[in-house]
């Protein structure tokens, strides 16, 4: 089984490739078991508009297995942030569990938290691992973490407590 791969800009303008990644998820591997990253209330948040994953609906990338932008009508506030969604469904399942459809660690790419350093995620550029979604800021650290998400989820887990502690608080 292949990804079918097209080249497209990012919401940040970053030319990525888009890949179904549940898809991606199946092909590599990825475990299936619920994971123990972080959920945090540090989440990266758009300053000028206060939401969530540039608007992007958390709970639409398990659904439908892509990042689909949310709408203003279905918003809710959790974490520190407002969350947008494309449906009350999505909005309802978000509100009873959002712990299960956040982004691990606020959004901030693991593999730069496994450095000891924060760079926030591309709400284009994801992989689901362990049942959880995970941003990342380029290709290149998305690939790194789809070759063994097992340790490199370990990495993040073990410097997110000192990298979040570094994080401005708005």
């Amino acid at each position: 089984m292949t990804a079918a791969r097209q080249e497209r800009k990012s919401p940040h303008g970053r030319a990525v490739l888009a890949a179904p990644v549940l898809v991606l998820g199946l092909v590599l591997g990825l475990a299936a078991t619920p994971g123990g990253a972080a959920t945090t209330e540090r989440v990266v948040i758009n300053r000028y508009t206060g939401v969530a994953i540039d608007g992007f609906d958390p709970v639409a990338y398990f659904v439908d297995a892509k990042p689909i932008r949310g709408r203003a009508e279905f918003e809710l506030r959790s974490g520190g942030a407002a969350w947008r969604f494309q449906n009350e469904g999505n909005r309802s399942a978000f509100a009873a569990a959002p712990e299960v459809y956040m982004p691990q660690f606020g959004g901030y790419d693991p593999m730069s938290l496994a450095r000891g350093a924060a760079a926030p995620g591309d709400p284009a550029l994801w992989l689901i691992a362990r049942q959880r979604l995970y941003l990342f800021y380029s290709v290149e650290e998305r690939a790194a973490f789809a070759r063994d998400p097992d340790a490199a989820i370990d990495a993040a887990e073990r410097q997110w407590p000192k990298v979040r502690e570094t994080l401005v608080r708005d």
